[in-house]
């Protein structure tokens, strides 16, 4: 008697789940790895609310089991389906989006639930109590507060905490009985929030450290490479607007030093060619010393620097200068997003 097995049916629910993972490895260029080993639930509840408050369908947060998630890219035929096969293990939650990989990191690792303090932590900011109804009962846990220093009193039957006590300062570790004294009064000094491990998108893995953009650095290379551009455009002429101002006068300023050299005097040139040429003479005296004078050639004077104009002329002269610096910082200021946005279009992101 010969034994047959017969095929194990999937069950419709998880047929149903591959074909709607599928359809989203479609529909979304972006794909995400949350690690969920310790995620708490209410943080990725508010993670998912601001998300699809901000950016609507574009972003779609599951979870899945991982070998449902794998098969649906397969089947959805993705470029890096085997990257993600070695790299899936452990409890994961899924992100599909349709925002570049890197205002995606941004967006998501900004948000943060308050969380207990532990035992072992430091501390990054100052940690006090402020007299309060601690609402804790008297009795065995008013040597508790007086172990960390806190000046108690008892009033109805609660302890009360008598005035404001720093707990601790930027630096130092939380003790064990800080930690439950801390969890007892509702103090949560800490912050959890999402570890984002990678990102995909055509294939090309993302991870955590690539995706995070230093604000400062980036927006200083950015600012720098606009002014090597635009220094560039002005010498060759590139038929902008914005280049051609500054083209025309620098041309202006060449061409009156040309002139100012060659001796070409015209009503334009005429102060720059004298200028120039009591310059050289000036020179030619000083390097002649005391021959200067044995033939008759006294020192030239220098003109005075003109006087100092009035406050009241001044201050509008200044007040432009300062309009005119905002301008210019205001120019080269980069949000976080756009710099995001910027980066992402480099791998083909919205």
């Amino acid at each position: 008697m010969r034994l047959v097995q017969k095929a194990r049916e999937v069950p419709k629910r998880k047929r149903q789940e591959v074909e709607e993972l599928a359809g989203l490895f479609k529909e979304y260029p972006v794909v995400a790895v949350i690690d969920a080993s310790s995620l708490e639930a209410s943080l990725l509840q508010k993670v998912k609310y601001i998300v699809s408050k901000k950016y609507g369908n574009k972003i779609v947060i599951r979870s899945t089991k991982n070998n449902l998630f794998l098969l649906a890219a397969k089947i959805a035929g993705i470029k890096g389906a085997e990257e993600l096969e070695k790299r899936i293990r452990g409890q994961k939650v899924f992100i599909f989006s349709k925002v570049n990989p890197f205002l995606l990191y941004s967006q998501i690792t900004r948000i943060k639930l308050p969380a207990p303090a532990r035992a072992g932590m430091k501390v990054d900011r100052e940690i006090a109590v402020d007299p309060m109804d601690t609402k804790l009962p008297a009795g065995p846990l008013l040597s508790a507060f007086g172990k960390l220093k806190i000046p108690t009193k008892v009033q109805g039957g609660t302890i009360w905490i008598a005035k404001r006590t720093v707990l601790a300062k930027p630096g130092d570790t939380i003790s064990d009985d800080l930690a439950s004294m801390l969890q007892r009064l509702g103090i949560y000094p800490a912050e959890i929030g999402i570890t984002l491990e990678f990102a995909m998108e055509g294939g090309l893995v993302l991870e955590a450290q690539q995706l995070k953009l230093d604000v400062d650095r980036y927006a200083s290379d950015v600012a720098y490479a606009y002014s090597l551009a635009l220094s560039f455009a002005s010498e060759i002429a590139y038929p902008e607007p914005e280049v051609l101002k500054l083209t025309i006068a620098k041309a202006y300023r060449k061409a009156i030093a040309l002139a100012a050299e060659s001796g070409f005097v015209t009503p334009e040139t005429a102060e720059a060619v004298l200028t120039a040429a009591l310059r050289k003479a000036r020179a030619l005296v000083a390097a002649m010393g005391d021959k200067a004078k044995e033939v008759g050639i006294e020192p030239v004077a220098v003109a005075a620097a003109p006087a100092a104009q009035p406050a009241a002329e001044q201050k509008p002269k200044e007040e432009e200068k300062k309009a005119e610096a905002k301008e210019e910082e205001e120019k080269k200021e980069l949000s976080e997003e756009e710099l995001a946005s910027g980066l992402g279009a480099l791998f083909g992101g919205p």
